[in-house]
C-alpha cells in the first residue's frame, strides 16, 4: 500500500469517528429532552420550561398610547352614532312635516275650489240681480227712470245704462238734464279706452 493510500484511509477513519461522536451526542441530547418532557408531563405540568415561564411573566397589556387611541376611536364612534341618530330623527321629522304640509295643501286646494264655486255663485247671483234691475228700469216710463238716474252716481248709472237696450237707454238719457247726461256719456265712452288694442 502506498503512503498516499494509507493517509487517505486514516483521514476517512478520523472523519467517521468524528461523525459518530456527533451523532452520539445529538442522540443523547434528544433522550435528555424527551426524558425532561416526560417527567413534566407526568408531574402534571407543574414545572415549566424557562421560555414558558418567561412568557407567562410578560403580560400582554397594550401601552398607554394604544389605549388612548382606542378610547379616541370609541369616542368618535359614539359621536358618529349620535349624529346618525340625529340625522335619522331629522329625516323622520322632515317626512312628517312634508306629509302634514301635503295634507294642508290638499285641504287648501279643496277650500279654494269651494270658495271659487261660492264666488261664482255670488257673481252669478249679483249679475242676475243687476239684470233684473236693468229689466225693471227698461219697463219703467222713461221720464220716471230719468228722475231715478239723475239721483244716481254717474258711474253707477252708466253701469245700468250700458246693460240696457239702446232704445230704452236713449229714452232715459233724453229725460236727464244735460250735465248728468254728459257725465254718464263720458263714463260710457271711456269704459273701454284702457283696454288693449292689439
Amino acid at each position: 500500500m502506498s503512503v498516499r493510500k494509507a493517509a487517505t484511509i486514516r483521514r476517512r477513519r478520523r472523519g467517521r469517528g468524528a461523525l459518530f461522536l456527533i451523532a452520539v451526542l445529538l442522540g443523547m441530547s434528544g433522550l435528555i429532552r424527551i426524558g425532561a418532557g416526560a417527567s413534566q408531563a407526568l408531574a402534571g405540568g407543574e414545572s415549566q420550561s424557562e421560555p414558558e415561564a418567561q412568557a407567562d411573566a410578560v403580560s400582554c397589556e397594550p401601552g398607554g398610547g394604544a389605549m388612548a387611541m382606542l378610547e379616541a376611536l370609541r369616542a368618535r364612534e359614539a359621536r358618529l352614532a349620535a349624529r346618525e341618530a340625529q340625522a335619522n330623527d331629522r329625516a323622520q321629522a322632515l317626512e312628517l312635516a312634508k306629509s302634514e304640509i301635503d295634507e294642508k295643501l290638499d285641504a287648501l286646494t279643496v277650500a279654494e275650489d269651494e270658495l271659487a264655486k261660492t264666488l261664482a255663485l255670488a257673481d252669478e247671483a249679483a249679475a242676475q240681480d243687476v239684470q233684473r234691475l236693468v229689466t225693471v228700469y227698461e219697463k219703467m216710463k222713461p221720464k220716471e227712470a230719468a228722475a231715478l238716474f239723475a239721483e244716481m252716481d254717474p258711474e253707477f248709472a252708466a253701469g245700468f245704462l250700458a246693460r240696457m237696450r239702446p232704445e230704452s237707454a236713449a229714452a232715459v238719457m233724453a229725460g236727464l238734464d244735460t250735465k248728468s247726461a254728459y257725465s254718464i256719456s263720458v263714463i260710457l265712452a271711456g269704459r273701454n279706452a284702457s283696454a288693449p288694442t292689439e
